[in-house]
């Protein structure tokens, strides 16, 4: 049993330090009343992890990030909304995949190597749920996860 709230709460505290350098913040909305999962607390905190630190990595001067849980039907959603640089449509349905990165130009000021979002939609799936994303260009980006409350172990 996973407690998903002291995953975020504690993930949202690990990255103030970061958050106080941009001048950002992050709001937390968690509402789900069952917050419980039976989940790989290690993986699953590593997609916690990953969505915050893409969504302050990715909005260059005040962030402002809100992350909710709901529970709807048998599941428990997770949105991480943040006030970033978005997502073109175009890039919108490759983001996920191994190795790629939206291009930037010469704009290398985001370090990584296009395996984040790829290793959060092989987790989030491995739990047999889902990841979507939202994003205008220049309004920012929500990543919405959605967990079944009910997983069995296999």
């Amino acid at each position: 049993p996973t407690p998903m709230h002291q995953i975020i709460e504690d993930a949202a505290s690990k990255f103030q330090m970061q958050l106080s350098e941009k001048n950002g913040n992050i709001n937390l909305d968690l509402n789900a009343k069952s917050d419980f999962l039976m989940a790989d607390k290690v993986h699953i905190t590593n997609t916690i992890y990953n969505l915050i630190d893409n969504a302050i990595k990715y909005t260059p001067k005040d962030p402002d990030i809100h992350i909710k849980t709901k529970n709807e039907k048998d599941n428990l959603i997770i949105s991480v909304c943040d006030n970033g640089i978005g997502i073109s449509k175009e890039n919108l349905n490759k983001i996920f995949d191994k190795l790629y990165r939206v291009p930037t130009g010469n704009l290398h000021d985001a370090k990584g190597f296009g395996l984040g979002l790829n290793y959060v939609k092989t987790v989030v799936e491995r739990h047999r749920g889902t990841v979507k994303v939202n994003s205008k260009l220049n309004k920012g980006s929500t990543f919405i996860v959605t967990l079944p409350m009910n997983i069995i172990e296999d």
